[in-house]
């Protein structure tokens, strides 16, 4: 278990508290559904091969890490075997693996050296790195017959499954892969003033960029908040694997320019660059990642340098806490409102999202000095 220090400290022990009673709600609540949105207070029960399917179990193995508590543990442990069978038959498995497969498998192994869910880990790496395309030195993203050439800023928190592989296994393949990916996103999509394109289309033949695409951003040129969050997060966690500074180097400049948006209350809304943000919607799954992501930054820094990104994580996930949250209303199947999935489609805007749920979990425990790590 991890060995926590700073339970006290408030105001993060309150809502620490109100996040336990939350969760054991949650598990009374959903029992075997596979959350992935909840839009009036009833999360949704989506198949197993969703890319958010992990999310949930890895709150769940969380909670058991930082409590012992065996409800916790038993509520998680089914999970990367359930998510596992569906490689038996057609399924949706894209470069969101790791998502899956960190917060499932991989954890379990970590807590409880059960040797079946390391297989399962080791066999979602093999399937990332199988999307990775030689020419052009990225991992494909999603599986559009139309775009063998997509990649998108999201399969940066993916990379984790990657290095965590070839630690594993001894075959340095991985790694390599990783580095190789972050190394064009270094190149093509993190533009100079910090911001990320979401879609980057390269030619599959040569590797050479096509186009950009908006994604689930405003426009092909905007700056969509949960991809900035992603970057800044992935780039981070590709520092702490490999040791090279201009990983960190990324982090820290899409970190600056991620928080240079934010508006007054530290919450972001869901693109950056809309051009008249009056009355458009937050996202505070972009803010929840973005949280864990600027603590993350901020423990491979100096302690005054990286004091800065952590208190600008404890802006955001104070009002988080106090403007934003169900905390409050046991009811509630969800603990982040007003997230934001799909805006230029109209999907999943204001509602809760379990993805922004496990991040804001995850970086609460993280302030209450949570030591251990799935991304």
């Amino acid at each position: 278990m991890t060995n926590f220090t700073g339970m006290q400290e408030a105001p993060w022990s309150g809502w620490w508290s109100q996040i336990q009673t939350k969760v054991d709600r949650m598990m009374e609540q959903m029992g075997e559904k596979c959350p992935h949105a909840s839009v009036s207070g009833v999360y949704d029960d989506v198949i197993l091969d969703w890319w958010t399917s992990g999310f949930w179990p890895g709150m769940m193995w969380i909670l058991y890490d930082m409590t012992g508590k065996e409800k916790y543990r038993q509520g998680a442990w089914s999970w990367d075997e359930r998510i596992e069978q569906c490689f038996l038959r057609e399924n949706r498995f894209h470069h969101d693996v790791g998502f899956q497969f960190l917060s499932t498998a991989v954890i379990k192994y970590k807590l409880t050296g059960d040797a079946n869910a390391r297989r399962r880990g080791l066999q979602a790496a093999n399937i990332l790195a199988g999307r990775f395309n030689l020419a052009g030195g990225f991992l494909r993203a999603q599986n559009q017959e139309d775009r063998p050439g997509g990649s998108i800023i999201d399969t940066m928190m993916n990379l984790s499954i990657l290095f965590w592989a070839s630690q594993e296994s001894g075959d340095p393949r991985f790694a390599q892969i990783a580095r190789a990916h972050a190394d064009r996103v270094l190149r093509h999509t993190l533009r100079e003033d910090g911001s990320s394109h979401h879609i980057t289309v390269f030619n599959a033949d040569t590797g050479e960029v096509k186009e950009y695409a908006g994604g689930q951003g405003y426009s092909p040129t905007s700056s969509w908040s949960r991809g900035q969050a992603w970057a800044l997060y992935g780039m981070a966690n590709t520092y702490k694997y490999t040791g090279d500074r201009k990983y960190l180097d990324a982090a820290k400049r899409t970190a600056n320019y991620y928080l240079s948006c934010l508006p007054d209350d530290y919450v972001a809304h869901w693109d950056f660059r809309v051009p008249d943000l009056t009355g458009e919607p937050r996202d505070t799954s972009a803010a929840s990642i973005g949280a864990s992501g600027l603590l993350e930054i901020a423990e491979h820094l100096p302690a005054e340098e990286g004091r800065v990104y952590r208190k600008a994580a404890e802006s955001i996930m104070q009002s988080l806490s106090q403007n934003y949250s169900t905390l409050d209303r046991p009811e509630f199947e969800g603990i982040l409102l007003e997230a934001t999935g799909n805006k230029p489609i109209e999907r999943d805007v204001s509602v809760s999202l379990i993805y922004g749920d496990y991040y804001y979990v995850e970086a609460m425990a993280k302030l209450l000095g949570w030591n251990n790590f799935i991304f």
